[in-house]
């Protein structure tokens, strides 16, 4: 493997994976700018075009792009797919974000680490395989894709195109360390219906706010020990938290509505229908015992996916090839032992493992602070995570 390492570190270009992601961080890609990821995609596919490899832009929704990249062999072996995605958080008050900057050999600005860094280290591997030309058999697929930090209709779209891989590695930060799974995620909104009269009119009302907090005291109680008693050796346990409550107009008068959101991760051992009967059941459970009750639960907006997906869970075992092979790589190239654990944030890697049955594991370089307003990524981690993605992509596909 040292053989294949000096022959591919003299065509991963150091200054190339740095320039890639300072030119995709200035052109802004968050939520709410016109066509939101598809300047990123163009310049990506410009990239692609410039060294030969096969590349196309393909609209996904109102003017939004997804990038798809192919770089083949000609020779029959496996297929290795590439992912990472182009939309990022909003610039949240930095003013800096879209300005790169590189302060003692760490590059500050938004999507460094998440997730344009990543992103440029999966394309640098592909320039150096197709100029070394170590690619003997099997093809690799790059798939940039648009809309994780939301509804994930991009990596959705890929699947539903029919795009075949024998493994995917999601590039996202991770430290080197290999994330071979991740909790599954839902995010569900409870209204509560009461009954608004002035506050002189006390009992005349019903008050939703106290509805609220009746089912609150009833999660806590009943279904958080449950949810946290469920245990798993690499993800240790599912998890529940309550994260926003609105109710009420003034103060007086009888809250007649009350809205309660809900954070829950289950494991992947869980069903998804099961996981979000346990909340309606309790709905039910107090409605019986109290005819006032009145609650309807529903998938929050903002983190509801296409029909017939979910935030779903994954995991592959520690001993497949691709997590073994990976971690020989890693080992080879940073001179460390691999660490191979969990991803605690929900990534694309769940629908890719769920929906597309590709095996998958969640990998990338360092860095800090992804969403906030110091967000950056240590240059050196952008040119050993090339490294790491092209010769991951010769073993498995050559394998």
């Amino acid at each position: 493997m040292s053989n294949l390492k000096e022959a591919l570190k003299a065509y991963i270009s150091e200054e190339r994976v740095v320039k890639m992601t300072e030119d995709m961080i200035r052109i802004e890609s968050y939520y709410g700018i016109p066509n939101q990821e598809t300047g990123v995609a163009k310049y990506i596919k410009s990239m692609f075009d410039a060294s030969g490899i096969p590349c196309e832009l393909k609209e996904v929704a109102d003017g939004r792009c997804n990038v798809i990249a192919t770089l083949d062999s000609g020779v029959p072996g496996k297929t290795m797919m590439f992912n990472g995605h182009l939309d990022t958080v909003e610039p949240n008050g930095w003013e800096e974000a879209f300005e790169p900057r590189i302060v003692d050999g760490i590059m500050y600005g938004r999507g460094t680490c998440d997730d344009k860094g990543p992103t440029a280290g999966l394309i640098e591997a592909m320039l150096a395989l197709k100029e070394s030309g170590e690619l003997k058999k099997g093809k690799i697929v790059f798939t940039g894709v648009l809309d994780e930090e939301h509804n994930s209709i991009g990596t959705i779209d890929v699947i539903e195109s029919g795009i075949q891989a024998d493994a995917a590695i999601v590039a996202e930060r991770s430290f080197f360390e290999i994330r071979n799974c991740q909790r599954g995620l839902e995010w569900l909104k409870f209204h509560f219906t009461g009954k608004t009269v002035h506050g002189g009119y006390l009992h005349d009302g019903i008050n939703a706010i106290s509805k609220a907090n009746k089912y609150i005291n009833a999660v806590e109680q009943k279904l958080a020990p449950k949810i946290f008693g469920r245990k798993h050796p690499t993800l240790n346990e599912a998890m529940v938290n309550i994260g926003i409550i609105h109710g009420g107009t003034q103060l007086s008068t009888v809250a007649g509505e009350c809205d309660l959101y809900i954070d829950t991760r289950y494991l992947p051992y869980q069903k998804y229908e099961d996981v979000v009967g346990e909340f309606q059941e309790l709905i039910d459970e107090l409605a019986a015992e109290d005819p006032q009750f009145k609650c309807e639960m529903s998938v929050c907006e903002e983190a509801a996916l296409k029909e017939g997906y979910v935030h779903a869970p994954f995991e592959i075992p520690e001993d497949h090839p691709l997590v073994t092979m990976l971690s020989d790589v890693i080992a080879d190239v940073t001179e460390k032992e691999t660490v191979i654990t969990y991803m605690k944030s929900w990534t694309d890697a769940g629908l890719l493992n769920e929906f597309a049955n590709i095996p998958t594991v969640v990998l990338g370089p360092g860095g800090e602070n992804p969403h906030a307003d110091d967000e950056s990524v240590p240059l050196e981690d952008l040119w050993n995570i090339a490294l790491v993605y092209a010769m991951a992509a010769v073993e498995f596909c050559h394998s």
